[in-house]
């Protein structure tokens, strides 16, 4: 894969006051997720593993919490507008149960080989969904043309302030969680698309253990955080080769998240398929857990040995868990 795709990145656009007070704008609506531990897990690696369980958030991942943080700040006449989103399937449904919750409708692009499931539940909640070829098509810009011709606004998936803080409350949840444990972590490992998740996640955990140092976890052919961060510069993927992570099918690490990870010395590390569905795998069987393939990068970076966790302790994202049955067979086959 070659460096394709290179772009300069602002000032960070989000401050730890805004996490916070995303954390009082979904309070009450957006589930407070568990922390979990798992002695099978522990012994494996040889660390103390947290699990930050947000395949049990409402609409099964933690895309709902920046989605409820967004839409809750439109105005009247905004919310009667609606909104327009672009997503492969995660952002699509948080934004859609978002949306139904506040009455306002939604238009969502969605890639034509989104799996069936995010499809059928992006539908459910009420969305319009308009279909797109990723390999010759831009989301962005059919969603921008859509959002100008009805007049709408967009949510983009990760690279909005209100979405970035959103999804840092969770980090914020897993900050109070250890403290009232005892638990001072010495690594977040994070599932990591355009960055929203691992962004907002960084500021809350930064400030609470300031020497905590943050991960990135990703698909290997879709790395492009982990080079971005190495290099000091954003870094974009050629294409869309197939992966089991649609939800880490980026090409680029964000405008706006990039700075918020490069400012805390993060930095990434990649998994391959095998390693993600051996993760699907053991969340199922071990953790009796349902997991999506790109919400189990982050363990299984820690499983594959890729991440140090022998004498450590580490606090892993969970970050989704909307899986077609037959990619889950699949993963429990390999």
């Amino acid at each position: 894969m070659n460096a394709g795709l290179t772009a300069a990145a602002p000032a960070q656009a989000v401050a730890l006051a805004d996490v916070h007070d995303a954390a009082r704008q979904i309070r009450g609506v957006a589930l407070r997720t568990p922390l979990l531990e798992n002695p099978v897990l522990n012994q494996r690696v040889g660390g103390r593993i947290l699990l930050k369980a947000e395949a049990l958030q409402r609409t099964g991942s933690f895309k709902f919490r920046g989605a409820c943080n967004r839409l809750g700040r439109l105005s009247p006449a905004e919310r009667r507008a609606g909104v327009v989103a672009f997503s492969s399937g995660n952002h699509a449904q948080g934004v859609a149960a978002a949306a139904a919750l506040l009455e306002v409708p939604a238009t969502i692009v969605m890639p034509a080989d989104a799996p069936a499931l995010k499809v059928a539940r992006t539908r459910a909640l009420g969305a319009e969904v308009v279909f797109y070829d990723r390999a010759t098509e831009s989301r962005e810009a059919i969603a921008g043309r859509l959002a100008a011709a009805q007049g709408r606004v967009l949510v983009p998936s990760f690279d909005d302030p209100h979405i970035i803080a959103g999804q840092g409350t969770a980090g914020l949840e897993i900050a109070e969680d250890c403290a009232a444990l005892g638990v001072v972590p010495d690594t977040f490992v994070v599932c990591c698309g355009g960055g929203g998740l691992a962004a907002g996640c960084t500021l809350a955990l930064t400030d609470a253990f300031p020497g905590i140092a943050i991960v990135t976890a990703e698909p290997e052919q879709y790395d492009d955080v982990a080079r971005s961060l190495a290099a000091g510069t954003r870094l974009g993927i050629d294409g869309y080769p197939p992966t089991l992570c649609d939800a880490l099918q980026t090409p680029m690490v964000g405008a706006l998240t990039f700075p918020i990870l490069h400012a805390a010395g993060a930095r990434g590390v990649a998994v391959t398929e095998a390693e993600v569905a051996a993760a699907v795998a053991f969340a199922f069987t071990e953790l009796k857990l349902v997991v999506e393939p790109g919400g189990a990068a982050a363990l299984a970076a820690v499983l594959a040995g890729r991440v140090a966790a022998a004498g450590r302790t580490l606090v892993l994202t969970l970050s989704g868990g909307n899986i077609d049955p037959a990619t889950l067979a699949r993963c429990l086959g390999e």
